[in-house]
């Protein structure tokens, strides 16, 4: 029987995800990453608490959340939200991830973080400038990047973080379906490319790591697939908001690093799958 912490001996903390745009933003599945997150603290018996980062969001709700979450996005819902994420929200925004607040996003939402995303057809659209990174579409004729992707994290603090949860080189699984192409600035890469594409097919880089934030092409979604990214998300959120050193009781992860290992085989990649999180 898989293990799972006793609720009645969990500490009771208390975590809140900030969804960004769930409506508009939520392509290939990106929802799975907010129920991963969720799902595995309250195996720990902490409470959770969902709030949608949307048009009725304000910017004291964008400050009062412990954890974001942001995916993927169509060009014409991508405007939509940057049209709604101006002002005070936005700068509630920068304000938290320069202050360290973790998140994972996904495939439109590093355009959104980035300097400007110039779409296929019609005009630019500015980003946050929170990432140094631009993104751009080389047109309707070319091909999108759509396939597996297996990365090596190589941003170094993470990668230190989660090699020290896991025992080993933490490499990660998801599936890459873009049609932008990002260049890096002075921002960190995530990882590098194993198998896929990554940020642009040229540079052999994947996503971006900045402060405590992942951003990445990878859906999957990455978070059940990596589960071990999940737990240094909450694990790096329950640490700021209660400013001690929490360490996350293991789940059984079983099965979810067998079907990394299975990952790997059909897609030839020889690497070593990290062993079960011990956070």
């Amino acid at each position: 029987m898989p293990h799972f912490p006793n609720y009645m001996t969990s500490p009771k903390f208390e975590i809140t995800i900030g969804w960004l745009y769930p409506t508009l933003m939520s392509t290939y599945g990106d929802r799975g990453n907010v129920i991963t997150i969720e799902r595995r603290a309250q195996w720990r018996g902490y409470s959770v608490k969902v709030l949608p980062l949307d048009q009725n969001a304000t910017a004291d709700d964008i400050k009062s959340v412990d954890l974001i979450v942001g995916g993927g996005a169509q060009d014409r819902q991508q405007e939509i939200v940057m049209r709604d994420l101006q002002g005070v929200k936005a700068d509630a925004m920068r304000e938290k991830i320069e202050n360290g607040t973790p998140g994972v996003f996904t495939c439109g939402s590093p355009q959104l973080l980035g300097h400007y995303y110039e779409p296929g057809l019609g005009q630019r659209i500015e980003g946050l400038g929170i990432l140094d990174l631009v993104s751009v579409h080389p047109g309707e004729n070319t091909k999108r990047c759509i396939g597996n992707l297996v990365i090596e994290v190589t941003a170094s603090r993470l990668a230190q973080d989660l090699k020290a949860m896991t025992g080993s080189t933490p490499y990660l699984v998801g599936f890459e379906n873009h049609g932008g192409r990002t260049k890096l600035g002075k921002v960190e890469a995530l990882g590098k490319v194993v198998y896929g594409l990554g940020n642009n097919g040229e540079d052999g880089t994947e996503g971006a790591f900045y402060q405590n934030a992942i951003a990445t092409y990878s859906h999957g979604p990455l978070l059940p697939k990596n589960p071990f990214v999940a737990d240094w998300l909450l694990q790096t959120a329950l640490r700021l908001k209660y400013q001690q050193p929490i360490t996350l009781e293991p789940l059984d992860d079983t099965l979810a690093m067998q079907a990394r290992e299975a990952m790997f085989k059909r897609l030839k990649v020889n690497l070593p799958a990290p062993a079960a999180a011990k956070v």
